[in-house]
């Protein structure tokens, strides 16, 4: 069985999505679309604009999903029997399965990373990576801290956990960790706290708009961040959407998930190779690749 993934935030780099563009007709229409939906030019940015340009806010979240989604469209042969997103991929995926349309995959999207900067600014945030350590002990680590809010945010691969929180909370939690035997652990180049409560504000702002858009039934399974478990049902669907700004992404248990339900082949579409990396530390036996 093959699972299509698509990849979050980061993956951004200059020049992306050109070679799309200039190879076939499909994505000059769905860049065109994009452009009008978005009300600037995000084509001209991806495809001739430097790394700054591409972390503004208005442009990395979109730009990422563009390229993934435009890959799909251009790349994919025949249809997946399984899809998962990593945060932001995760409207990726829903685009693919059919339950989002494009237009308002895009649009959520959009909306989702202008909440998210809102919610950034509110106060001095961020996340770091500790890698090579027990999760157990990083997680209980980040429940013993109450005067501050720090959480495990991405379980992006055995022995690669993600923290999120206030600047003390992390200063804290990295002390504690240290102490325990933590000796591999880095602030991450991020506007802020995501996958964690301090997110709270954008999740109220962006619950009006997934509760007007229209969820059909997908075509295929999405195995969510937020449960790790496959889900079709439309409902069930939004609501995961929108606690996962709030939740830790579960990428190792969900990739665990999805070859225990049978996928032998994973197909990551878009920007770099981080997935297909993670994968290969989950799980090295699998079959990876990229488009």
């Amino acid at each position: 069985m093959q699972a299509y993934i698509f990849p979050g935030q980061g993956a951004q780099f200059p020049g992306m999505g050109k070679d799309l563009y200039d190879q076939y007709s499909l994505a000059q229409e769905l860049f065109a679309k994009a452009d009008e939906i978005l009300g600037f030019p995000i084509s001209d940015v991806m495809f001739h604009g430097t790394e700054d340009d591409l972390k503004q806010t208005k442009v990395t979240q979109p730009a990422v999903f563009l390229h993934s989604y435009i890959a799909y469209r251009c790349l994919a042969e025949g249809m997946p029997d399984m899809v998962a997103g990593h945060s932001l991929g995760e409207f990726t995926a829903l685009a693919v399965n059919g339950c989002l349309t494009f237009e308002d995959a895009l649009t959520l999207v959009s909306k989702r990373a202008m909440a998210m900067q809102k919610a950034c600014e509110r106060q001095e945030s961020g996340m770091a990576v500790v890698l090579k350590f027990d999760d157990a002990v990083t997680e209980q680590v980040c429940a013993g801290i109450q005067d501050e809010v720090v959480v495990p945010a991405n379980y992006n691969s055995p022995q690669q956990l993600v923290i999120s929180g206030s600047k003390a909370g992390l200063e804290k939690a990295m002390e504690q960790l240290r102490a325990a035997g933590a000796s591999r652990m880095m602030i991450l180049n991020v506007g802020g706290a995501f996958h964690s409560p301090l997110m709270q504000p954008a999740q109220e702002e962006l619950a009006e708009a997934i509760g007007q858009c229209a969820f059909s039934m997908p075509t295929c399974p999405v195995y969510q961040n937020v449960t790790a478990l496959p889900a079709s049902d439309p409902e069930e669907i939004r609501q995961n959407l929108l606690a996962q700004l709030t939740s830790p992404v579960r990428w190792t248990q969900s990739v665990r998930k999805m070859i225990e339900d049978g996928a032998t082949e994973f197909v990551e579409f878009g920007p770099g190779s981080t997935l297909q990396g993670l994968i290969k530390r989950i799980s090295p036996d699998v079959q990876v690749m990229g488009k």
